[in-house]
């Protein structure tokens, strides 16, 4: 069994075509940009340095492209909170500033229809993306999940002499998960939060083997007999599962959001708290995970 972790959505490769600003010499104004606010450990990219700092950084590292505007406060706020992250992973990714009111050209070719909107990519191709202000321990994760989904596909990162020393207790977790233990392998992650509440692969493996333990004891027709039941909530709880596990995502997020807006009090309250549950099982820049959340606030409000 391969080891869970959060899913980077491929459905941006390919949709962005950054070809047209290859080899383009620098232009007057175009040599410089105003830097986006607080963001530290970041690069302000123009047409100028786009091939250098975007294209060609991004066989090294991920690169992580903020498109921002001083006249939108959550980007500048996005940008304080990249930034910060960016300081402390120095050289494991490249945070890149891109200011639309400058460089629109730039901002065009990644089809930005609002700011702040981030963009990642490896080697040429966005891997990732989402748009408005995200909390910081979301982003915390989905800077992760990048470094884990890139980690020994590209030429870059840390030097020999940096990487960090095989940890024993996180080496057993993965290979107890590796082998199918679930409760061995969540015992074992459970010890290290238990010495390291924040950290990030330890918490997302224990969310991951909590919902297979869950998801994997429902019956096989959850989803017939949620669509048979449609006010049950403990049917549409397991439905939902079944559904993440069989890969229909927005089905299993639209199920829940649904069945909020059909309860309430304590049930609906008891419903939005296993959808958040699900959210978290992924990339918080996932397309489905950033259009469930702005369903549910709708639903909500």
């Amino acid at each position: 069994m391969t080891r869970p972790g959060p899913r980077i959505s491929p459905a941006l490769a390919g949709a962005v075509d950054l070809s047209a600003l290859k080899q383009r010499p620098a232009t007057g104004s175009d040599a410089r940009s105003a830097p986006a606010a607080g963001a530290r450990g970041g690069v302000d990219v123009t047409e100028a340095n786009f091939e250098a700092e975007v294209l060609v950084r991004s066989n090294e590292v991920p690169v992580v492209v903020l498109l921002w505007s001083p006249r939108s406060d959550s980007s500048v706020q996005l940008a304080d909170v990249l930034g910060e992250l960016a300081g402390a992973d120095r050289r494991k990714w490249s945070l890149a500033t891109v200011n639309v009111d400058t460089t629109p050209r730039v901002a065009q070719m990644f089809g930005v229809e609002a700011v702040p909107t981030v963009v990642a990519l490896a080697a040429g191709q966005p891997l990732s993306s989402f748009q408005g202000m995200q909390p910081p321990d979301q982003l915390r994760r989905w800077i992760d999940s990048l470094l884990d989904a890139t980690a020994g596909k590209l030429s870059g990162g840390p030097a020999a002499g940096d990487e960090e020393q095989s940890d024993p207790a996180l080496d057993n977790a993965r290979a107890l998960l590796d082998q199918g233990d679930f409760d061995a392998a969540r015992s074992a992650y459970q010890a290290i939060l238990e010495s390291d509440p924040q950290h990030a692969e330890a918490k997302g493996a224990v969310r991951q083997i909590d919902f297979l333990q869950r998801a994997t004891t429902h019956p096989q027709d959850a989803v017939a007999r949620a669509d048979a039941a449609p006010t049950d909530i403990d049917a549409a709880l397991a439905a939902a599962d079944v559904e993440i596990l069989q890969q229909d995502v927005a089905a299993a997020f639209d199920r829940l959001t649904g069945l909020i807006k059909r309860t309430a009090g304590d049930e609906r309250a008891r419903v939005r708290t296993r959808l958040i549950e699900l959210f978290d099982l992924f990339d918080p820049g996932d397309p489905e995970v950033i259009a469930g959340r702005r369903n549910l606030a709708n639903a909500l409000y």
